[in-house]
């Protein structure tokens, strides 16, 4: 339950995914449970938390459209009895003849609050690793998303959306004092980057990060890197899930916030720049 309207305690889910729906869910309403065992009143789980697949025909196999959906029910009705906030980082969801990747909040009551598709999609070729086409099975959304808790607003985004700063100044701008990262990062490009971005993200907008991760090795040969964190807006880790499965729970204190704003007040020089080019 809400303590304050400044403080609380939110609990980061790190889990190891694989390509049996069934599996993931168990595994993420045990850690779930846990969470709000340890006093979390917002709980945050990966991205892909439900299937960890990118082949497009097993991924349009195995799920449905939103309506006929029925895990964020499930998780929905969790976030009730545990009395919880409840991000799902993402969720497969058939739209068209591709898949949405979304996340889905709900709040303590049980109702879906807010959904997000993930913008930017993970294509590219890593050296020493593989390609990834995420863009193979998935579909981009198109709008980013912001939503009301009882501390301030929070922005939604997932995984590859970290490396595009402007979708995170743009819900900043909009009001978010908080912005979800629930990822599957592999471990190649997490070893180099996660901390680094996630630290950026949160010292150029004054936020707090939450950053859920997948852990470990999959079943479809890919390896993620965990370290699931809590970054305050002047970019220090409260929070690091390490590289194994389990949860992260820390106090939140918002005021934080208020006072890094105050110091550096960036979001309030954003100007319009024109280039000049020259040949």
């Amino acid at each position: 339950m809400v303590k304050s309207k400044d403080t609380f305690k939110v609990g980061l889910v790190q889990m190891t995914s694989n390509d049996v729906i069934e599996d993931n869910i168990a595994q993420a309403e045990a850690l779930i449970r846990d969470a709000a065992s340890k006093g979390a009143d917002f709980v945050l789980t990966p991205e892909m938390t439900t299937l960890l697949d990118f082949g497009t025909r097993q991924v349009m196999k195995k799920i449905t459209v939103e309506r006929e959906d029925t895990s964020w029910p499930y998780f929905a009705k969790l976030a009730k009895e545990l009395e919880i906030w409840l991000l799902i980082g993402s969720i497969a969801i058939k739209k068209g003849r591709k898949a949405a990747n979304r996340s889905f909040l709900f709040s303590p009551t049980g109702k879906k609050i807010a959904t997000y598709d993930k913008i930017h999609m993970f294509d590219v070729d890593i050296p020493g690793d593989k390609a990834y086409r995420e863009s193979n099975a998935y579909q981009a959304g198109e709008e980013a998303v912001i939503a009301s808790l009882p501390w301030g607003k929070v922005g939604l985004s997932i995984c590859y959306d970290l490396r595009f700063p402007y979708l995170y100044r743009m819900l900043a701008q909009a009001g978010a004092t908080m912005i979800t990262v629930p990822s599957a990062f592999t471990y190649t490009t997490g070893m180099a980057h996660w901390h680094t971005l996630l630290k950026a993200r949160a010292i150029e907008n004054g936020a707090f990060i939450f950053a859920p991760a997948q852990v470990g090795d999959h079943t479809n040969g890919r390896k993620t890197y965990g370290h699931s964190l809590v970054v305050d807006p002047w970019g220090n880790i409260l929070g690091d899930g390490g590289e194994e499965t389990g949860t992260t729970v820390v106090e939140i204190d918002m005021n934080k916030v208020t006072d890094t704003r105050k110091q550096i007040a960036s979001l309030t020089h954003d100007k319009n720049i024109a280039i000049q080019a020259f040949k």
